[in-house]
C-alpha cells in the first residue's frame, strides 16, 4: 500500500521542534497500514498509541499490551506512511529502568522504521528519557493524566486543579525538557494550566483534553470518527458518523444479497 500523500516530504523532528509558537501540530492514532495510508501527510505526527489495547481489543485499559504487540503495529502503520513523523508508544512495563528502557528503544527502533518513542512520566522517568536521548533514541513526552496509572490511582481524573499539582506539572515538563523530549504531550489537564505548561518549555506542548492554548493537539481517530460507540470523552469532538455510516453501508450489503441486486453484471466475470 503506498501512500496517498506520497508527494509531500517527510515531517522530522526539527520540524516539530521549529514549529513551536509558529503552526499547530496536529497528531493522531493509527494502529494499522489501512487507517496510516489515510491520515499520512494530512497530520505532522501518528502516534501508534498504546490505546490500541482499549479501542482496537476491547479491553479495559492500556496495560496489556506487550511490546510486541506494538511492534507489530507500528510496522504496519509505518508501511502506509511516508510523509508524517511516526511514534510509538512505550507500553506498560517496558522502561522501569534505564536498561530495560534503552533494550526495549533499540529493538523498536530496529524492528520498525518509528521515528520516535512516547513515556508516560514526569520528573521521577527524567533520568531514564536522558538515558535514552544520549543513545540517540528521541523521545516524546506524556504527562498529566497517565493511563498507565490507572490501578495506582484508581480512575481517570483531570490533573492540574489545585496549586501543588500545577507546579508539580510545570516541574515535570521542564524536567523532560532537560532530559531531552523534543514534545510533551499533556492529557486532560486543566486549560489554564496546560497554557502555563506550553509557556513554560521551548518544545511544542500537544494537548489532549487540555484546552486550546497548547502547540497541538491529539485525539484517538477512533472516537473523533464516531466508530466508538460506547465511549466519548468530554474533550472529543466528532468529525464523522462513523458508526452510522458503517452500519448503513453493511445494511444496504445484506439488503442487496439478499434480493440478489448485488453481484450485478457489473460485478461478474
Amino acid at each position: 500500500m503506498s501512500s496517498i500523500n506520497n508527494n509531500i516530504k517527510k515531517v522530522n523532528i526539527q520540524n516539530i521542534i521549529n514549529s513551536k509558537n509558529s503552526k499547530k501540530l496536529t497528531m493522531i492514532t493509527a494502529y494499522d497500514a489501512l487507517f496510516s495510508n489515510l491520515f499520512d501527510g494530512i497530520v505532522d505526527m501518528i502516534l501508534v498509541g498504546d490505546s490500541l489495547n482499549m479501542s482496537f481489543s476491547n479491553n479495559e485499559d492500556t496495560l496489556k499490551i506487550s511490546l510486541k504487540n506494538m511492534i507489530y503495529h507500528t510496522k504496519a502503520v509505518c508501511s502506509a506512511s511516508s510523509s508524517s513523523f511516526i511514534i510509538l508508544d512505550m507500553p506498560f512495563g517496558t522502561y522501569s529502568n534505564k536498561k530495560q528502557a534503552l533494550k526495549n528503544a533499540v529493538k523498536v527502533y530496529k524492528k520498525t522504521n518509528a521515528n520516535a518513542i512516547k513515556i508516560e512520566g514526569g520528573k521521577e522517568k527524567s533520568k531514564i528519557i536522558k538515558h535514552l536521548t544520549k543513545n540517540s533514541i528521541a523521545v516524546m513526552g506524556h504527562i498529566g493524566l497517565m493511563p498507565q496509572n490507572i490501578r495506582i490511582e484508581g480512575t481517570y481524573q483531570v490533573k492540574g486543579k489545585i496549586k501543588e499539582e500545577e507546579k508539580r506539572l510545570i516541574k515535570d515538563a521542564i524536567a523532560l525538557q532537560k532530559a531531552g523530549v523534543f514534545c510533551i504531550v499533556v492529557e486532560a489537564v486543566k486549560s489554564n494550566v496546560a497554557q502555563k505548561i506550553t509557556q513554560a518549555v521551548n518544545i511544542p506542548v500537544i494537548g489532549i483534553g487540555s484546552g486550546s492554548k497548547t502547540d497541538g493537539q491529539v485525539l484517538v481517530y477512533s472516537d473523533m470518527l464516531g466508530l466508538n460507540t460506547k465511549f466519548k470523552p468530554k474533550f472529543v469532538k466528532k468529525y464523522l458518523n462513523g458508526a452510522n455510516l458503517i452500519q448503513n453501508a453493511i445494511k444496504k450489503y445484506k439488503e442487496e444479497v439478499q434480493k440478489e441486486i448485488f453481484p450485478s453484471k457489473e460485478e461478474e466475470y
